[in-house]
């Protein structure tokens, strides 16, 4: 779906530029189902800006549960291991992973999608609840990474309230506050992509963008 933000689409004469918005949740099953769309995204798109804002919605009062996770089953190829369907039903908290992501979106962000990837590969298949510290040390030593103390404190940080605030804005853009939540800035058109349409067939939203380009005259 083309969202019209300000002007008409621009000549082919001008370079394209694009930028992606993942409003996701690190503990979250269907945004997890989602990234695939947003590495086959980044791999056809290289120079396309990352902008992947985590909404912190597990606050350690709920989680998503055996019936969700039933479901994405059905429809996407991703994989849930031994120890996460374990405890699929105990409640999650994402808030310092919240942290995490907003202090590499400031500091390193080149490094935060293929941390994005690994953090939710280590939650849903090998089981890693990401409470505390220790929890992100193996993440923190693979790629590299020196977060500040207040990363791992039991609230947001500010950094982290920042990106909710520009999540609210992209929300009132698209007029929903569902999640995970996919939209493409082309120069200055808005395309929203329904992601449910690709989770088995995460190389197939490149086609999709494709025409969607196509009708904007890019």
């Amino acid at each position: 779906m083309i969202t019209d933000l300000s002007t008409p689409a621009q000549s082919t004469s001008t370079p394209l530029t694009l930028s992606l918005y993942f409003i996701y949740d690190s503990h979250c099953p269907w945004s997890y189902a989602a990234t695939p769309l947003v590495n086959a995204l980044s791999q056809a798109y290289p120079e396309m800006g990352l902008h992947l804002m985590h909404c912190a919605h597990f606050d350690g009062s709920d989680a998503a549960g055996q019936e969700q996770v039933d479901a994405i089953l059905k429809l996407s190829a991703v994989k849930f291991g031994k120890e996460h369907i374990r405890y699929v039903n105990s409640p999650k908290d994402s808030l310092k992973t919240a942290n995490l992501m907003a202090w590499i979106q400031t500091k390193q962000p080149d490094k935060l999608l293929p941390v994005l990837s690994a953090l939710q590969k280590s939650h849903f298949i090998e089981g890693n609840a990401f409470n505390c510290k220790p929890d992100f040390n193996d993440l923190i030593e693979t790629f590299k990474l020196s977060p500040s103390k207040k990363v791992f404190r039991d609230e947001l940080s500010s950094e982290a309230e920042f990106v909710l605030a520009d999540i609210e804005e992209i929300q009132e853009m698209i007029a929903t506050t569902a999640f995970p939540a996919l939209l493409i800035i082309a120069d200055e058109q808005g395309i929203f992509i329904d992601h449910s349409q690709y989770l088995g067939l995460p190389e197939g939203i490149v086609d999709a963008v494709e025409k969607e380009l196509a009708a904007l005259n890019f």
